[in-house]
């Protein structure tokens, strides 16, 4: 069995130390194979939170899927934002943008949908979803398939449209068709796990709430998720993990099992 990570919108120069503590304290009890960050990492872009970052993924022991978020690219810094918007990003997490991650039974590829000239909206292109689209169709059976994106790929209510990702539905009928189990994502600080329907194959979207920053919303504490897919089983349980301040530790709030389709 893998076990995967995913930690979304820590906005560090918001951070929670006793939430990263907790955290800190939660990978290292359930081992992960692989973390993935979802974006929105940091609050302002700035070095020094970066460096906060980098430092506590250190200490989580396992290999690192990141992407940057809209709030990885400076905002007030306008030369920075439209000249080297991610060079800030790239000193702390390296240059690939959109980096890929592949084991036995992990195939995990990562999408920038980031946009300099955007401030808070989302965009994947036709060249990404087709670029996906291609990596994807190369997975082996054993193999779950997630895409992480930052922006979501559907959204539970109305209230929330405004913030989906621009090229969504042409996105997930594509990746769907191409093999994909799971679009994982964050930015709005909302934990969920939604099946699309209509598409070539099951395809779920799994969203994280924010991991440790103080940007919560109301009814949805500091959260993450984590993954366990058993290939000879062909389940994927999903866990909905959340920080209790009383007791300072993440605990189990919400699992979801989910059967991606094999051939």
């Amino acid at each position: 069995m893998s076990v995967l990570l995913q930690i979304s919108d820590t906005h560090f120069g918001t951070e929670q130390p006793p939430v990263v503590e907790a955290l800190v304290a939660l990978a290292a009890r359930q081992r992960p194979d692989l973390v993935v960050l979802s974006g929105d990492i940091t609050q302002r872009a700035r070095p020094a939170q970066f460096r906060a970052a980098r430092a506590f993924v250190d200490r989580l022991g396992a290999p690192v899927l990141a992407i940057p978020g809209n709030h990885d690219i400076a905002l007030f810094d306008v030369w920075s934002r439209l000249s080297r918007p991610y060079a800030r990003y790239a000193a702390a997490f390296g240059s690939e943008l959109e980096p890929v991650h592949e084991s036995p039974d992990l195939l995990v590829v990562g999408v920038n949908t980031t946009r300099a000239w955007r401030h808070k909206n989302g965009e994947v292109s036709a060249a990404q979803i087709e670029r996906v689209a291609r990596r994807l169709a190369s997975a082996r059976p054993p193999q779950l398939r997630v895409v992480v994106v930052h922006q979501p790929a559907a959204v539970p209510h109305a209230g929330e449209r405004p913030n989906l990702l621009r090229g969504h539905a042409a996105a997930t009928r594509a990746w769907s068709a191409a093999g994909a189990d799971l679009v994982m994502g964050g930015h709005i600080h909302l934990p969920y796990t939604l099946p699309l329907p209509g598409l070539a194959r099951p395809l779920w979207v799994v969203q994280a709430g924010t991991a440790v920053s103080s940007r919560t919303r109301p009814r949805a504490p500091n959260s993450v998720n984590l993954l366990r897919w058993g290939a000879a089983t062909g389940r994927c349980v999903v866990e909905r993990w959340d920080y209790a301040a009383e007791a300072q530790a993440f605990g189990c709030a919400d699992t979801t099992t989910v059967e991606p389709a094999r051939a």
